[in-house]
């Protein structure tokens, strides 16, 4: 005969609009602005102040702007999400321990040590909110109930007026009884279940118990048990991270590069040493540097191998200099120097290998020397983005960052010009003519078909050079977003040969023609 595992009560902190909030933490705005953070164009997170106005997740950018004209646009950043979450997941435990990091957002922690220590489950709920509170992290909730999920529907169900919500022990079923049922985030479930006329928590849990096992499987069992306040899961804290960053103060505050340098010198070594003693190394750091004025530099540095000290002194310097009027003297005084390691890895994927293999870091380190010079986006390179026409495909970034696409190049972009691809793409479109039999312009019909067979071509520019085309392919027409009339694209492209054998690639544009690029 088998027992149900006990119940424990949790204690769950949920931060509404979390996205929204770290957004506003890392680059302030006003608590009432409308923003909306967007992911692959679309309407991720929005505030309070941009719902009011009818933007809503999952809207395109465009229908989200033209609800609210004031609408503030910013791109959604996963990592800063987590990033963001971890100091204030930080703070708990200090408050707490025990913390389990469900998602940026929301946190559980066991009840029971926090109930005892404050005097009761409320009063530990509201020393918790409180603590959100002198963080600068508005509207936070807290939900006490048996296991977690019961403990999250609670918060979630807070109040302004009454931010700790407790659900008496016993009572998790009755209180989830007339919730609905898209609360257990499974849509295929949730669907099938509506068409069963069941639209309630309380009403998929009344189901036997045997009966939705046989029909949803071990999922939908668990699911079943959840609806009915029967969440056996058990929470587990989280490990804290080891702290691997270096901070440097400086007082008095130092206004000068090399000071600044050779007083990190120490801890730089300090930093490797004690990552190679865990036998890992940094390939990303992020560099923090404070001034008596209170400015702030943030900047992350990426390495083709790892950092040694050197590398790590040559960054600070790097960073100050970029942003110093001149080589040596600084704007303001440097209080506060700190490295954070972004990106670490175990030493042994990083030993040289025995024919030098890898990147050249003399190539990485020059051109980050250039880019500290003229500026972050001193120094770009090229990325291969998804696209149909090779402007498209072509992006650009700042040395050093990672590259966040808009457009994936895995997808399948049906219309994209095949393989073999051009050898030189021009960095504007050169405007050519095109003509037929007996000098006549070249254009193609809304059906697709050519007014004339396409025999010479000449540039706009001069009109002096005239070619003869010996052999040609075409028109591939490529049509995209023809809905909005602002951003729709409709062209035709050629591959034609001239007499002296180059191969070009042209582009019809309404009646205007142009070479994009060459085949080489």
């Amino acid at each position: 005969m088998s027992t149900a595992a006990p119940i424990a009560r949790s204690l769950v902190l949920w931060v509404p609009d979390w996205p929204i909030t770290a957004s506003i933490r890392v680059s302030p705005l006003p608590a009432d602005v409308p923003l909306a953070l967007i992911d692959k164009g679309q309407v991720f997170a929005s505030s309070a102040a941009a719902r009011a106005e009818g933007v809503q997740r999952g809207l395109r950018v465009r229908e989200a702007q033209a609800r609210c004209t004031e609408l503030i646009v910013r791109p959604y950043e996963q990592q800063l999400d987590q990033r963001t979450f971890e100091t204030i997941v930080a703070e708990i435990e200090e408050l707490m321990p025990g913390v389990q990091l469900v998602r940026p957002g929301i946190c559980a922690i066991r009840s029971r040590g926090p109930a005892r220590y404050y005097g009761g489950e409320k009063p530990a709920g509201l020393a918790l909110v409180t603590l959100l509170d002198e963080l600068g992290v508005a509207g936070a909730c807290v939900g006490i109930a048996d296991g977690p999920f019961t403990a999250e529907q609670a918060a979630r169900t807070a109040t302004n007026s009454k931010r700790v919500r407790v659900v008496p022990a016993g009572d998790a079923a009755l209180f989830l009884r007339d919730l609905p049922i898209n609360l257990i985030e499974q849509p295929n479930l949730v669907v099938l279940l509506r068409r069963l006329g069941i639209s309630t928590l309380g009403e998929f849990a009344a189901l036997p118990a045997d009966d939705v096992l046989g029909r949803f499987g071990e999922l939908g069992a668990h699911l079943h048990a959840l609806s009915g306040g029967l969440d056996s899961r058990p929470i587990v804290h989280r490990i804290p991270p080891q702290e691997l960053d270096l901070a440097v103060a400086f007082e008095p505050a130092l206004d000068r590069v090399d000071q600044v340098t050779f007083g990190v010198r120490a801890a730089a070594d300090d930093f490797v040493q004690t990552l190679v003693a865990r036998h890992l190394v940094c390939t990303s750091l992020r560099v923090e540097i404070e001034t008596d004025l209170g400015d702030y530099s943030e900047r992350s540095w990426l390495h083709p191998r790892s950092f040694t000290a050197a590398d790590v002194v040559d960054r600070v310097r790097w960073q100050l200099q970029g942003s110093a009027e001149v080589d040596s003297g600084l704007r303001s005084g440097v209080t506060r120097v700190r490295i954070v390691p972004e990106s670490v890895d175990a030493i042994g994927n990083h030993e040289v290998g025995l024919f030098g293999a890898g990147p050249d870091e003399r190539v990485h380190n020059g051109l980050s020397r250039v880019q500290s010079m003229l500026g972050h986006d001193g120094v770009l390179v090229a990325v291969m983005s998804g696209g149909r026409t090779l402007a498209d495909r072509a992006t650009t970034v700042p040395w050093g960052d990672r590259p966040l696409l808009s457009h994936s190049p895995g997808e399948p972009w049906p219309g994209r010009l095949p393989a073999p691809f051009p050898g030189t793409v021009f960095p504007a479109p050169h405007p050519v003519h095109v003509f037929g039999p007996g000098g006549s312009s070249v254009g193609v019909s809304e059906r697709g078909v050519l007014s004339a067979r396409p025999v010479r071509f000449a540039s706009s520019a001069s009109g002096r050079e005239i070619r003869e085309i010996t052999a040609w392919a075409g028109p591939w027409p490529v049509a995209e977003r023809w809905w909005d009339a602002e951003v729709s694209r409709n062209i035709n492209r050629f591959q034609i040969v001239d007499d002296r054998g180059i191969a070009w690639l042209l582009v019809l544009d309404g009646e205007n023609w142009s070479a994009e690029a060459r085949y080489d």
